[in-house]
């Protein structure tokens, strides 16, 4: 069975997974991708041993560029990220992937605007056409829901990460003693809040006589935000390789977005044994964060919420050894060969009821006849 991902960035995360399901013999896998086209994007070489093609600038714009490679590899399955990208789009109505099966993945939560509740009448057609939906969590469920997608054709599990790279983290943690630092990783924009992030963490150092240092990696337009203040150790962009070091020297990990539909930070972050503070629209903290259990979650906007949970964390040093063990429990599922077991079995499960169908339409034919 050979089974196309038309994808967008590519991701050290996605590529752990790739490379998993790779090792099943009767699946052979294709990515078409975005090449990386700027610092803050993960390198190119993410992808090495994946059969893939990634595109420059120009090309992931061309429609019949990529519907010449996907039609090149003779997919049995499709699998289309969104409908965002028009070039991926159109690829559900192309008359030579009639008999293809396609995958519809988003990780869009629901929020009841009246763009969402549109969304089933213009999508329509396109979405019809679909025989699988994939989503993240429970809020890209209850969107998918609303598409007009049959739960029975809903599959929660769309990402998963390397675990085994970040689960040693926990243990080598605690040689001497816990770390006494708080991480944020992403980029420094305005849904991020970065702005509400220094405001909080200023807010804690005046609270405490030693406080704990904030080191943020990322990088992006309010990157001046973090520049000369006390206490902010900005670290910059860092490939995957070179962030192994600053996890296991991080105490708790700290995600104070504005939006973030669901963010594998916070799954990260649990793999790698972290307690986490993060706000409620961020779509992850539903299914790895729980409350004085591994961590806090907290309103957005809200800067001494922020601070006051940074003050917790600190107040709360002998349990949080405790608290980054159960966010690894938490985290397991999402582990690379558990992804690719899921996705192994939705993608026989897609090829067999094809192939059932296909041979119940051959034989009415053929009575018919």
């Amino acid at each position: 069975m050979k089974v196309v991902f038309c994808w967008a960035d590519i991701s050290g995360y996605m590529a752990a997974c790739w490379r998993a399901l790779l090792q099943s013999p009767d699946i052979e896998v294709y990515i078409i991708a975005f090449q990386a086209c700027t610092e803050t994007t993960f390198s190119d070489q993410l992808m090495q041993g994946i059969p893939c093609r990634l595109l420059d600038l120009q090309e992931r714009q061309d429609a019949n560029l990529v519907k010449h490679l996907v039609l090149a590899e003779s997919p049995d399955v499709v699998v289309l990220n969104g409908w965002f990208h028009k070039p991926y789009f159109w690829l559900a109505f192309a008359p030579e992937l009639r008999q293809t099966s396609l995958i519809f993945t988003m990780d869009t939560p629901w929020y009841g605007t009246w763009k969402q509740h549109l969304a089933p009448w213009f999508l329509r057609s396109y979405l019809q056409r679909m025989d699988r939906f994939v989503v993240p969590g429970e809020r890209s469920w209850q969107y998918a829901l609303r598409l007009g997608a049959e739960s029975t054709n809903i599959m929660r599990g769309l990402y998963g990460i390397d675990y085994d790279v970040w689960s040693p983290l926990w243990e080598k943690r605690l040689k001497p003693d816990w770390p006494r630092s708080f991480l944020f990783v992403g980029r420094y924009v305005p849904v991020k809040a970065i702005d509400l992030l220094v405001e909080a963490y200023q807010l804690y150092r005046s609270q405490v006589s030693n406080p704990w240092t904030l080191v943020c990696c990322g990088q992006g337009a309010l990157e001046s935000k973090l520049q000369g203040q006390p206490g902010i150790d900005n670290r910059g962009f860092l490939q995957p390789t070179e962030m192994q070091s600053v996890w296991q020297s991080a105490g708790a990990f700290i995600l104070p977005s504005r939006f973030d539909p669901w963010p594998l930070a916070l799954v990260e972050a649990a793999a790698a044994g972290l307690p986490i503070v993060c706000t409620e629209v961020c779509g992850s903290a539903v299914e790895v964060v729980r409350p004085w259990y591994n961590g806090l979650i907290i309103p957005k906007e809200d800067a001494k919420a922020l601070a006051k949970a940074l003050l917790t964390l600190h107040q709360q040093y002998s349990n949080l050894s405790i608290w980054g063990k159960r966010s690894q429990q938490l985290a397991a599922p999402y582990a690379a060969k558990i992804w690719a077991s899921r996705w192994r079995e939705l993608i026989y499960d897609i090829c067999q009821t094809k192939t059932i169908g296909q041979n119940m339409t051959d034989a009415i034919a053929e009575n018919l006849a």
